[in-house]
């Protein structure tokens, strides 16, 4: 064996244990390496000639907009989507889209997972802190325990895919009604599929979104797809193994089907008072329409990203409540953003119980720890700090109005995706600041927080204790 050799194999042996130290001992860090990589990625490969479809380079500024709104799950567009990007940029964007479904902390388990050839302990609570993000901290448990994280993934990878090809299948003749031929109906409904179970809501068949805007079964089963998607794996994986059995479900599970639904349904009824009447929007069509249409952008509220007309004309006061829902987003471990539907749960159980001078929270027969609050609240604080800063900058680099500019920036910190029309007029900082705004929404408050912190300091003493005036 030659010197050479023999000194490229420690060299070797001492890089492949640091990158695996790295990726056990700093997660979150990992985490957003990761995620960081494939927006990398992602614009490099959407900037060359071959994804256009013109066969020219895109700029970087929509190179990196649209990679950070594929991998992010977004939504948001710079470019027309069907037009700009040949059907191979358009295949490498599916792509993306379903990586970034994945969610950057299993995502970024599995990767752990091929380096490190075994899942240990670290990665596994990785995966639970997906599932729960307390699961992270010290004492912390998921709600789905280390024992089940391998059937959580199984559970990922198969309900994506068992969930796509059937919402394709049900899209699938309505697309050939439209005279598309069937090996291209086949394509765009496999794409309309997965940007329906993603939250994306990228539109790239050719033949638009225009066909099927009054197609009650095409737009149903699209919100089936937004729902599913949105709900989040831990409460699929609930549904799939007990669905007979409600009473073994955990409280996590529960908080997010019964605040779901009363987001969904009660998002869908304000919108049917709000915009009756309106006939720049859907507000002058019959009540069973006018239901119809309040329920599916209720539902598109939830991160779905599709609209069927310009949301630019609803009322000032509909685009308040629909920044309000996409604020609030999905289920944990989604593929939805927000600050998810437990969180908004948590901050008004705390509520309930001081306005009852209960000493805890509970719900469903359980008590709520307080540390959840704690971090209901930095999520909400940090949610509502990168939306502030973001429209304040975005008003200095444009004209536009502030319900406008408020409306895009939440849309992309909800990974949303649904737009008034302002991001379509960005300038390239612009740009930028909706890029960097639509990763923090996506990689989450707390998994930056958790990077940035690296690890919990131990306290070994109390300080005396004295309480401020609230309120």
């Amino acid at each position: 064996m030659s010197e050479a050799r023999v000194v490229r194999e420690p060299l070797r042996e001492r890089l492949r244990d640091g990158f695996a130290h790295f990726v056990s001992g700093t997660p979150a860090r990992f985490a957003i390496v990761v995620f960081v990589a494939l927006i990398t990625l992602w614009t490099v490969l959407l900037s060359l000639p071959v994804m256009s479809s013109r066969g020219e380079m895109t700029g970087l500024a929509d190179s990196l907009f649209t990679a950070t709104s594929t991998i992010c799950v977004t939504g948001l567009t710079t470019v027309d989507m069907s037009t700009h990007w040949s059907l191979l940029g358009q295949i490498v964007i599916v792509i993306g889209t379903q990586l970034g479904a994945v969610g950057v902390l299993t995502m970024a388990s599995v990767m752990g997972l091929v380096v490190t050839r075994r899942l240990g302990l670290r990665q596994r609570l990785l995966v639970a802190g997906d599932v729960n993000p307390m699961a992270m901290r010290k004492g912390g448990s998921a709600s789905t325990g280390l024992s089940e994280v391998g059937t959580l993934l199984r559970t990922v990878a198969l309900s994506t895919v068992v969930i796509e090809a059937v919402i394709a299948v049900m899209l699938y003749p309505t697309i050939l009604l439209e005279g598309v031929d069937p090996l291209t109906a086949a394509g765009d409904a496999v794409a309309f599929s997965a940007m329906a179970f993603t939250n994306t809501g990228f539109v790239l068949p050719n033949t638009g979104f225009e066909p099927f805007l009054d197609d009650h079964w095409f737009l149903s089963w699209l919100m089936v797809g937004v729902v599913l998607g949105a709900i989040g794996f831990p409460v699929i994986y609930a549904l799939t193994t007990n669905l007979r059995q409600p009473r073994r479900w955990s409280v996590h599970v529960k908080l997010t089907i019964v605040t779901s639904l009363l987001l969904v349904f009660g998002g869908a009824i304000v919108y049917m008072i709000l915009e009756a009447g309106n006939s720049e929007s859907f507000g002058t069509e019959g009540p069973a329409e006018l239901a119809f249409q309040s329920l599916f952008l209720s539902v598109m509220t939830r991160s779905g990203g599709f609209a069927t007309f310009d949301l630019a004309d609803m009322r000032e006061s509909s685009l308040l409540v629909t920044d309000m829902l996409m604020f609030v987003g999905g289920g944990s471990a989604s593929t939805a953003g927000g600050i998810k539907v437990t969180t908004l749960a948590v901050l008004f159980l705390a509520a309930f119980a001081e306005a009852r001078g209960a000493e805890s929270m509970e719900a469903f027969e359980r008590k709520i720890p307080g540390d959840v609050l704690r971090l209901a609240v930095a999520i909400v604080l940090w949610g509502a700090t990168t939306v502030a800063v973001a429209t304040i900058i975005l008003l200095q680099l444009s004209d536009a109005t502030l319900d406008y500019v408020l409306f895009d920036v939440i849309s992309a910190f909800g990974t949303a995706g649904l737009s008034s029309g302002f991001t379509a007029t960005l300038d390239d900082p612009g740009k930028y600041v909706m890029s960097a705004t639509m990763f923090m929404g996506r990689i989450g408050t707390v998994t930056l927080a958790a990077a940035l912190a690296a690890s919990q300091r131990r306290q070994l003493f109390n300080r005396a204790e004295e309480r401020p005036i609230v309120g």
